[in-house]
């Protein structure tokens, strides 16, 4: 048989069956409703589709259309895949075009096609394809990749990606072809004949272009050749001779064609590096060059932009839309890169064609159709088809068109110079070339060679080729590549040349399908030839009638059909088995069809056969038949069963390529041959066909023998039924009932008889197997040592022992290896290695005692062999020992064994690529049990040897893989920690734990157990998926808020509760979410108050009671008046409101934001009447609601969350039609630039809303710009800014009417943009600002106090907290300068370029040359308070001291004192002290002492002074702790609030001081208390606000209702979810929004722009932590620990709040904890980094957590009494008696618990005799649910199931007790270490040493009868045949016994006990064990009686 192996050529495969195949998408178009409607009206007049024979005509043009669309028609198809439901499902996808239409559809196996996208464009579509762009995602490297299908048009290119968004990108020039790279598309312009005449002599224009993105631009590629006579410089991709006809993403190549030379090139594309960029571009022109030098590149570039500037590519009429068009390319302008296109009209010199004259006179519309272009791609195109109009009839026949359109070549460049130079478009991409084709001399130049077809593939050994079928030479040309060492760069090697007609690769296995010249298929792989194909149910090769008669029978005879098959073939095919229309035409009439063939010319149409192949995806292919359909079949893998694919991949790993190339070649043939093996003979062919190629004769060994017959090997049988589907059947069951092995299983106690008698007649039975050798008659089995596996029979034994370890180490595949264990032992026994031969027979005793026939490998009869390894003889001599073939065989269970018990362990050897499984739990125990830290960090080489053979790709496959894991390592945390994350990171996942054999498995167990204990919080989700803690997986999976209305999270929708009235809904609070205030405020309705006191959407009660002399007229005016006054308080109420709703609502894009009314009407009791102001009865200001309306919109906005999705069209989605509403969309619009939306408003839109000059709009718009842009120096909205500021204009530039308060608005936006950049430009201008003097003509001459506040606020804004030290601001004195503005003096010279406007004075304020402090000094002094901000700054803090004299004080305003008081306190930012004593020591020491009486003091001045300060340095003491609610500070803030309302009910000081200042003053301590306890409500707050809020007479103006309102905003701020920041940037904004100074009345802006107000939402930040069940996902309440770093205050604390809460700052934390025992415990740890918990808070601060078994929520038990635990804490079996089985749901939500509950705890009537293992079970689950490890459950149950097994002795194989062996051995490592230890290990309980103890009483009892069995077996004697040796090799098993065959001299015969253990210490028997052997080892001299209790007490 043996000479067979090799003759390929003879043997023949069968291909799965036949579908035939039609596009989905031809289908779809037939009924998509636009395929010929359009071309229909283009066909024919309406006229002509409605005339009297309309159906005819109708009919006729359908016709027509559908034979084109047909022409056009093309489609590719690629494999899909997809994650759906933790699979990946494969499915195939199709891209199908015709005529206009493009469809992509998907379809697999299991499902069919559907359509996934349709496009229909324009014009017909040249080109449509799968393109992927790269989109870089942020400033780093990272890029993520876009999938779309661009669809190329001849003007431009449609680009639609997966996602939705679409692009138009224009095309500048004729398109040839384009291509899809690994960067973008190339695109390939098409050369016109004229290209020499254009360019400048000597520099063709370039050919091949890129581009990146549909939004890029389209740039040229750089080429860079290789060669002698080029050099090798770098150049654009110019050469017109150059087609490219293949590319591809992996590896990143194109392969192009010389259509000159008529080669192909490989060239690697890549992005181009710097130099060749600056190369390309600086590259002049040659030193010959063109008199005018031009430069190539500028000329290029130029001549593009132009181009795409004037003509647009279709813009001489779209090509293709007339219905005359062919594909031929548009004469003239429609090739845009003739140079007509950038000439005047008039240069042309028009030839007769009557389209150019019409294009001639309509210049205009080519140009528009660009100019629409330019401005929106998605207009374009119409625009098109509209010029094309007037040029339809363009393509002029005549050639000469060409040369008549350009008056002469020099003009053209002379007037290309005229053009001015552009900056050069940049190249993106580098061609580099690799190879190329070595010309043939003997090359047919007349016939072209380019290639129809390039692919990529690869063989079965991992060599890659690159293909290419020239189908004029009918070959195929295989170039060999391979990656360089450093994989930067691919080295072609060797060119081999296939003949083919065709051919396509099939990725998934490796080979390439080949149509040959004769119309044979044949399968290769890589070079090699396989096989043919055999298509079931088609015709073999054709008969052409070209060929000659005599050649006419070639074809005939190279198809084996039986009629000719040669003898070799006759084993495999038979009559029978080829149902196919082959063998009824080859009949005894063979001769009359073969004369027949040329005259019946029909009989060929008849019989189809294959003429191209075509779309390969996987393993499936198309053939193309002769009579035009299509069929689609699939080429068989190459295994399907597991156990074979890992063998052969093993065999391929050691075998050099030859050798293995053959095996996988003969194996591929022999179990594909035609009508092949049913699945599960799989394994028993390979067996045979393997042992085959080794040298064995398979018919004279027996078990083989017997696996022929269950394969029988002629299969005529098999080819009768199809092929059985690989799902399994029952057959497969009886199969394996009726297997050799399941005989022998059960047929052991029989076999003794048999064997004896030596009977030799009996027919093949199942016992067979053991007779046949103890026959006499039967001659010795000997190998063949000429077979071509035979010399490596040694290293291909040890790879499949490897193997096999493996398999021992997955349960699912366990069962495999008791098959592969059949075929080594057999090996084994041959190559005479009785350690291996042991160690199977441990592992299944009652499997392998049944083999005992050994072949020879030599003549020489097994002798007792030397010491060395083999007989020295000749034919052991021919085999390769292979170094790592070691005595003692590899063990992996021993190895994981001796590791626990701390021996010393060599390297275990493995296969890199196949024993995955085994690599990982080697390293697993060297890391966790060794404790070796760097076990998985390093080289492997210390716990694992690799094994090395052929394949480089193999071993270099885990080293990267491994340094991945080695970054991990950065959080070194316990070993347990470093384990897991190790685990994670090489891809191990749960399902995997779940398949490592329970023993193995446990340590990785204990360690995911620690984890889950205290997990860090920064892990991925992979890891905490490992370690089972849901609420970190969930926390780790990075969702942002749900997109429903409001929510908490991902995946909690917390709905606001339906409101039962109407109007309920439309006072803009309905969005603060219920669920999580409901937790923070339980007790109270305090949410609910809030609402009604800030809602301004419903009309007011005014209560006006009418006293009995006012008439109804004066009674009317009353209750207005009275309105009006309420009016103040309503129209200052949305301001707070904005602050309560902060970022609370997500809006829907397709709905308007809605913003509720503002309400300013009243109701009067008692009958309810209306009360309106605008019935003309009393005086209203005029505007008096255009602020409110804007503080309206403002609240109606800051609604929007940040994280919601929010785009351009959305925001002028909302601009409100009605005019009295653009005042709330100002509002709405300057929200959003706080939420940081406004970011993503179009420029021209935000120019267009600038442009109507609505003032209020502008205001808005500017300050929300700078606000998104906060601290960026943007410089488009720095310009922006300038044009509203004449200061930052230069001086000769007109003078723009710019509104006041835009201004303002403008120089607070530049403070925002520049803050805390210290830009000195800016600053300068700013500080001139400040004391901007008023201009002639009412200039700048009112509310300049807000101008200069604004300035000084910018200012210190824009040099925030710099101090001292200003970079390069020092000559201009800021500080002096400021102290200037603030105590007064002489004004300086105004510096700089402002010089002239100021030279007049202004007519309308006397100021003389002083400075008016009134006006300057708020905003110097607040501009050195930031600037100096938390400095410390003694020196300039010392400025702002309040006077010490009387006579100073009365100089100065009280209100300024404030300011100072207040600048003073935040630049001495440390000293602020909590407390009364700190505050009245601001106070200066005249006011704090006794005064003497006879001293004229003012006492107004002294008490307006005193509050002022104290007002002041309250102020100070809410921003030091803001957002902290520090207690002290409120306490103390409160006190001085209760003072101040006491002074005020005293009327007497209350006139002294006067009301408004006292009220000032209270408003702003009120103030600093919401800013303590921002975000907290606390209620004393409330309280003061709520009668706040009553007050409505009186001197209550406008601006205080709004700082009362502000305060209560600020103390709910976002609903409780916000709070304030300290940082700088938030304290600046703080001082804009709380300026000290409110509005006195709606319209007043005169000292403070009132929009400033809601700056206040900059200093917010969320800080509030939400606990959420991760089982309910609803927020619940948990115990958090916070530990604060230490400061100078105070020392590390540690605080427990019940979350949800408030958290502190993040900046002063350490840590933060959720402490136990409900729920799982969870640390952030803060002193690494902050990110972590700063990304949970800002989703809402989500923080899963997780209730631990047994336990209930702190709602439902706030105090813990009813946990389960509570009552079996104390008595732990009491536990476990009193727990019932129906409670378990009550301790765990696991379904697979609850379901074992049910079904295995509870007595049902079946069971009743079982009750012992009821209960065994239910305290088995007791114990998993309350220790919080259940995976521990089947853990528990293999055990007992193992030990009972055991004790009833029917355990079939040994598995079970390695298992046991290994969990005992942990166990006792633990225990040996101590008791702090011990509780480590995950079996705590008694459970194990009961079970223990059960196995040595098993096992002990039988060594007490059996001691002999024992003795025999260390003696070496033959194995026993019966049940004892089961349990004789569990015993070796667990009592870990090496093997003692050749070792016996050494322990028989020991006379005492110590002698025994000096010599066993070298066999590593632990002592243990070794005590159970003393009476059987010391027995023959003493007798066992004497010994045999010995044992037990010793242990």
């Amino acid at each position: 048989m043996s000479e067979v192996v090799y003759e390929e050529t003879a043997t023949m495969i069968a291909a799965g069956e036949l579908q035939s195949f039609v596009p989905f998408g031809r289908e779809h178009c037939r009924n998509h409703p636009n395929a010929f409607n359009l071309q229909l009206r283009e066909l024919q007049p309406a006229s002509e589709l409605w005339s009297s024979d309309g159906a005819a005509g109708l009919v006729g043009s359908l016709q027509e259309v559908s034979l084109q669309e047909r022409e056009r028609e093309c489609w590719q198809l690629r494999k899909g895949c997809m994650r759906v439901r933790e699979e990946d499902v494969e499915f195939e996808e199709e891209l199908y075009t015709a005529g206009t239409v493009v469809v992509w559809s998907q379809g697999s196996r299991t499902q069919a096609s559907n359509v996934y996208k349709a496009f229909t464009v324009d014009s017909p579509v040249q080109q449509a394809l799968w393109c992927n762009f790269a989109v870089p995602k942020n400033k780093k490297e990272e890029e993520e990749v876009e999938q779309t299908v661009c669809i190329v048009q001849s003007s431009c290119v449609n680009v639609h990606t997966v996602t939705g968004k679409d692009f138009i990108s224009p095309l500048p020039f004729q398109v040839s072809n384009v291509w899809a790279t690994k960067f973008g598309l190339l695109l390939e312009r098409k050369n016109a004949a004229t290209d020499a005449q254009l360019g400048a002599p000597g520099e063709p224009l370039p050919t091949v272009f890129s581009m990146l993105h549909p939004v890029d631009e389209i740039a040229p590629v750089v080429c860079k050749p290789t060669g002698l006579f080029e050099g090798s410089r770098v150049q654009y991709a110019s050469d017109a001779n150059m087609k490219i006809v293949f590319s591809c993403c992996q590896p990143s190549v194109v392969v192009s064609y010389d259509t000159v030379q008529g080669i192909h090139s490989v060239w690697a594309l890549r992005k181009v590096t710097p130099d060749e960029r600056s190369t390309v571009l600086r590259c002049t022109a040659d030193p010959v060059g063109t008199p005018l030098g031009l430069m190539a590149s500028g000329f290029l570039t130029s001549h593009l932009r132009n181009i795409s500037r004037l003509d647009s590519p279709g813009g001489s009429g779209a090509t293709g839309l007339g219905p005359s068009t062919g594909t031929s390319c548009a004469v003239g302008t429609s090739s845009p890169l003739h140079y007509s296109a950038l000439h005047s009209h008039q240069s042309r010199v028009i030839t007769s064609s009557p389209g150019l004259h019409s294009r001639v006179h309509s210049p205009s519309i080519s140009n528009m159709a660009a100019l629409s272009r330019a401005h929106s791609p998605g207009m374009a195109a119409p625009s098109f088809s509209g010029a094309s109009r007037f040029n339809t009839s363009f393509h002029s026949p005549s050639p000469r068109g060409h040369h008549g359109l350009l008056s002469s070549p020099n003009s053209t460049v002379n007037e290309t110079v005229l053009v001015p130079e552009m900056e050069p478009i940049v190249p993106d991409l580098c061609m580099e070339q690799l190879w190329s084709e070595t010309v043939t001399a003997g090359c047919h130049r007349e016939m072209s060679s380019q290639a129809s077809k390039v692919f990529l593939t690869s063989d079965l050994c991992e060599n890659r080729y690159l293909c290419f079928l020239v189908e004029s030479h009918q070959q195929l040309r295989c170039v060999k590549f391979i990656e360089s060492n450093d994989t930067s760069q691919l080295i072609f090697t060797s060119v081999t040349t296939i003949p083919a007609k065709d051919a396509e690769p099939l990725q998934n296995i490796d080979a390439m399908l080949v149509l040959e010249a004769c119309g044979s298929l044949v399968l290769y792989t890589g070079i090699t030839r396989v096989s043919k194909v055999f298509v079931h149910g088609l015709l073999s090769p054709p008969f052409s009638l070209t060929n000659h008669l005599p050649h006419l029978s070639t074809p005939m005879d190279s198809v084996s059909t039986p009629a000719n098959a040669g003898s070799r073939h006759l084993q495999r095919l038979d009559e029978a088995a080829m149902p196919s229309p082959v063998s009824e035409l080859r009949g005894p009439n063979i001769k009359h069809h073969e004369a027949s063939f040329l005259e019946d010319y029909t009989f060929q149409q008849t019989t189809p056969y294959i003429h191209a192949l075509r779309d390969p995806v996987c393993n499936r292919v198309t053939l193309e038949l002769s009579s035009g359909s299509m069929m689609r079949i699939s080429i068989p893998e190459i295994a399907t069963s597991e156990l074979v694919r890992k063998c052969l991949q093993a065999i391929r790993f050691i075998l050099p390529k030859e050798a293995a190339m053959k095996v996988l070649v003969k194996w591929y043939n022999i179990y594909n041959a035609p009508g092949g093996p049913s699945a599960h003979a799989e394994w028993n062919l390979f067996v045979t066909c393997f042992m085959t190629l080794m040298g064995y004769n398979t018919e004279r060994l027996t078990w083989t023998r017997n696996l022929h017959f269950e394969v029988p090997l002629s299969p005529v049988i098999a080819a009768k039924k199809a092929r059985p589907s690989d799902g399994g059947s029952d057959e497969d069951w009886d199969y394996l009932l009726g297997s050799h092995y399941h005989h022998q299983m059960n047929s052991q106690p029989v076999c003794g008889p048999v064997d004896s008698s030596g009977s030799n007649n009996t027919v093949i039975t199942d016992t067979d197997g053991l007779s046949s050798v103890s026959s006499p008659s039967c001659p010795p089995l000997k190998l063949d040592s000429s077979a071509p596996l035979f010399p490596h029979i040694p290293s291909l034994f040890y790879v499949l022992h490897l193997l096999y370890q493996e398999l021992q180490l997955d349960e699912l595949q366990r069962a495999r290896a008791s098959l592969l264990v059949c075929l080594l032992q057999q090996l084994a026994r041959d190559l005479q290695l009785e350690e291996y031969m042991d160690l199977y027979w441990r592992d299944y005793p009652s499997l392998i005692s049944g083999f005992n026939e050994s072949c020879l490998i030599d003549q020489v009869l097994c002798f007792p062999h030397p010491p060395s390894f083999y007989p020295s003889t000749a034919l052991f001599g021919q085999m390769q020992r292979p170094s790592f073939l070691r005595a003692d065989p590899p063990c992996v269970l021993s190895w994981l064994s001796s590791c626990l018990r701390g021996e010393e362990i060599l390297p275990f050897p493995y296969l890199p690529g196949i024993c995955q499984r085994t690599r990982l739990l080697v390293l697993s125990y060297a890391l966790y049990i060794t404790e070796d830290e760097n076990a998985t960090s390093t080289d492997v080489s210390k716990y694992l040897a690799k094994l090395s053979a052929g394949q480089k790709s193999c071993a270099s496959e885990p080293q990267c893989r491994r340094q991945s894991s080695g970054k991990v390592r950065g959080c070194s945390g316990s070993l347990a920690e470093q384990l897991v994350v190790w685990l994670t990171s090489e891809g191990f996942t749960l399902k995997d734990l779940e398949s490592v054999p329970f023993g193995v498995a446990l340590p990785i167990r204990e360690a995911i157990y620690h984890c889950r204990e205290q997990p860090c919080s920064d892990w991925s989700e992979e890891v905490c998926l490992l370690i089972g803690r849901q609420d970190l997986t969930k926390q780790a999976h990075k969702m942002t808020l749900g997109k429903s209305k409001a929510s908490v999270g991902s995946g909690l929708s917390l709905e606001p509760p339906a409101t039962t009235e109407a109007d309920e809904e439309e006072d803009g609070m309905s969005d603060i979410i219920q669920e999580v205030t409901g937790l923070i405020w339980s007790q109270d309705l305090r949410v609910q108050e809030v609402r009604r006191l800030l809602q301004s959407s419903r009309p007011v009660r005014v209560s006006v009671v009418q006293l009995p002399e006012v008439s109804d007229h004066e009674y009317i005016e009353e209750k207005e008046n009275k309105l009006l006054q309420l009016c103040q308080r309503t129209m200052a109420l949305p301001v707070g409101r904005g602050l309560f709703t902060l970022f609370s609502y997500h809006p829907v894009p397709t709905e308007p934001l809605p913003v509720p009314k503002l309400n300013l009407t009243g109701r009067a009791p008692p009958r309810n009447t209306m009360v309106d102001l605008n019935s003309g009865n009393i005086d209203v200001p005029p505007n008096m609601t255009s602020w409110p309306s804007f503080h309206n919109g403002v609240a109606a906005g800051l609604k929007i969350a940040p994280a919601s999705q929010v785009d351009s069209a959305w925001i002028a989605y909302n601009k409100p039609k009605s005019p009295e509403l653009a005042n709330e969309y100002a509002g709405f619009l300057m929200a959003l630039g706080l939420n940081g939306h406004l970011t993503k408003l179009a420029t021209l839109n935000i120019h267009d809303y600038l442009t109507k000059g609505h003032e209020m709009t502008s205001i808005g718009l500017l300050l929300g710009v700078s606000s998104a842009k906060l601290g960026t120096m943007d410089m488009s909205i720095t310009r922006l800014l300038s044009i509203h500021i004449p200061a930052l204009l230069p001086p000769t530039s007109t003078e723009l009417d710019v509104p006041h308060n835009v201004q303002v608005a403008a120089v607070i936006g530049i403070g925002l943009v520049y803050q805390g950049t210290g830009h000195r430009h800016n600053a300068e201008v700013l500080l001139s600002e400040i004391g901007r003097p008023p201009g002639p003509e009412m200039e700048y001459c009112t509310d300049r106090e807000s101008y200069s506040l604004a300035a000084g606020l910018a200012l210190g804004m824009v040099c925030l907290g710099h101090g001292s030290n200003l970079i390069g601001m020092t000559d201009l004195n800021v500080p002096e300068q400021l102290y200037q503005y603030m105590v007064g003096g002489h004004r300086r010279a105004q510096a700089g370029a402002n010089r002239e406007r100021h030279k007049s004075p202004s007519y309308q304020i006397k100021e003389g040359d002083t400075i008016n402090v009134d006006v300057t000094c708020p905003g110097a002094t607040l501009a050195l308070a930031m600037i100096y901000l938390k400095t410390n700054n003694r020196s300039i803090a010392d400025w702002l001291k309040p006077p010490d004299t009387w006579f100073l004080l009365d100089f100065i305003k009280p209100e300024f004192l404030l300011l100072r008081t207040l600048a003073r306190c935040i630049i001495m930012w440390d000293e602020i002290l909590p407390n009364t004593e700190w505050v009245k020591s601001n106070i200066p020491q005249i006011m704090r002492g006794t005064f003497d009486p006879s001293e004229d003091i003012n006492m107004e001045t002294m008490a307006q002074a005193q509050d002022y300060i104290t007002a002041g340095a309250c102020m100070a003491l809410g921003l030091r702790f803001a957002g902290s609610a520090n207690s002290d500070a409120f306490d103390c803030l409160y006190e001085f609030a209760r003072n101040f309302m006491k002074i005020m009910s005293f009327a007497g000081t209350a006139a002294v001081t006067g009301y408004y200042n006292l009220q000032t003053g209270l408003s702003m301590i009120l103030l600093a208390m919401s800013m303590v306890m921002a975000g907290t409500g606390n209620l004393k707050v409330l309280q003061l606000c709520r009668f706040f809020h009553k007050r409505t007479g009186g001197e209550m103006n406008y601006g205080f209702h709004m700082a009362h309102h502000m305060a209560l905003g600020l103390l709910f701020l976002g609903g409780g979810r916000y709070t304030l920041s300290t940082s700088n940037s938030a304290i600046a904004a703080l001082l804009c929004a709380l300026y000290p100074h409110f509005p006195a009345h709606s319209t007043d802006n005169r000292y403070h722009l009132q929009a400033l107000r809601h700056l206040a939402v900059l200093a917010a930040e969320p800080r509030l932590l939400v606990p959420v069940d991760v089982d309910s996902l609803k927020p619940c309440y948990a115990l958090i620990e916070v530990t604060y770093k230490e400061t100078k205050w105070y020392d590390e604390t540690t605080v427990q709040l019940m979350a949800p809460t408030m958290l502190p700052e993040l900046h002063l934390l350490k840590r933060v904890k959720v402490k136990g025992p409900r729920y799982w415990e969870l640390s952030v740890d803060l002193s690494k980094e902050t990110q972590h918990l700063k990304s949970i808070l800002s989703r809402d601060g989500v923080l899963y957590v997780k209730l631990r078994a047994g336990q209930l929520p702190y709602k439902d038990d706030p105090q813990g009494w009813k946990s389960l635990l509570a009552s079996a804490v104390n008595h732990r079996n009491s536990g476990v008696r009193a727990f019932k089985p129906e409670a378990i749901s009550t301790f765990t939500s696991e379904p697979a618990l609850v379901s074992f509950a049910e079904f295995f705890c509870k007595t049902s009537e079946g069971m009743k005799h079982r009750e012992d293992t009821l209960v065994l079970f239910s305290a088995m689950l007791y114990e998993c649910v309350t220790q919080e490890f259940p995976e521990m459950l089947p853990t528990y149950i293999a055990i007992e199931q193992a030990v009972s097994a055991l004790r009833r002795g029917d355990l079939l194989q040994t598995f079970p007790l390695w298992q046991m062996r290994l969990v005992v051995e942990l166990w006792d490592s633990r225990v040996l270490r101590g008791p702090a230890y011990s509780d480590d290990a995950l079996l705590t309980s008694e459970f194990l040493p009961v079970m223990k103890n059960m196995v040595d009483v098993a096992l002990d009892s039988w060594l007490k009868d059996n001691s002999s069995v024992l003795r025999s077996y260390m003696r070496g004697e033959a194995l026993p045949k019966d049940a004892q040796s089961m349990v004789l090799a569990c015993f070796l098993v667990y009592r870990s016994i090496p093997c003692l065959r050749n070792t016996h001299t050494q322990l028989e015969g020991c006379s005492s006990f110590g002698d025994l253990l000096s010599r066993s210490t070298q066999l590593g028997i632990p002592l243990r064990d070794l005590l159970r052997l003393v009476p059987v080892l010391l027995g023959s001299a003493s007798g066992p009686q004497t010994l045999h209790g010995f044992p037990q007490q010793a242990f």
